[in-house]
């Protein structure tokens, strides 16, 4: 496929989780992908999944764990079958009511005209740092 044609593909996977269509979203994945959010113990959904289901269970994760606000990809380059995007994310997190805002780069893997793997890169301390709940001697 067409380093354009991929970027479109990622473009509609980012257009279905946006319309919360988790599963218009995985049926733009490989039977196999690799779903890889990196991070410390306290980000619920931070990990490395297989497969359609482990997606699922990452989308499953991050909804129960964060109203998000703001999602936002800006900027998309593409070269073979890797496809890099620039972004924005902003959330609350439901557990303690803290703003996570964080730039992340997202790298998908594409084969077949399917995704077959994505991971996050940002600044996991400051996401892990929005679940963590604070002492009453810390307050």
């Amino acid at each position: 496929m067409s380093e354009q044609g991929n970027i479109q593909i990622v473009q509609e996977a980012y257009s279905a989780f946006s319309r919360g269509d988790i599963p218009g979203l995985l049926a733009t994945l490989t039977e196999d992908v690799t779903w890889t959010m990196p991070g410390e113990p306290e980000i619920p959904f931070a990990g490395k999944r297989s497969g359609k289901a482990g997606a699922a269970e990452f989308f499953r994760r991050l909804n129960e764990s964060d109203e998000v606000l703001n999602f936002e990809p800006r900027e998309f380059f593409a070269n073979g079958d890797k496809v890099v995007v620039l972004g924005l994310y902003r959330a609350r997190a439901r557990a303690t009511g803290k703003i996570v805002e964080n730039d992340w780069a997202h790298v998908f893997g594409l084969r077949s005209g399917k995704i077959s793997s994505w991971i996050e890169y940002c600044d996991t301390a400051s996401v892990a740092s929005a679940y963590r709940q604070e002492s009453a001697a810390a307050r």
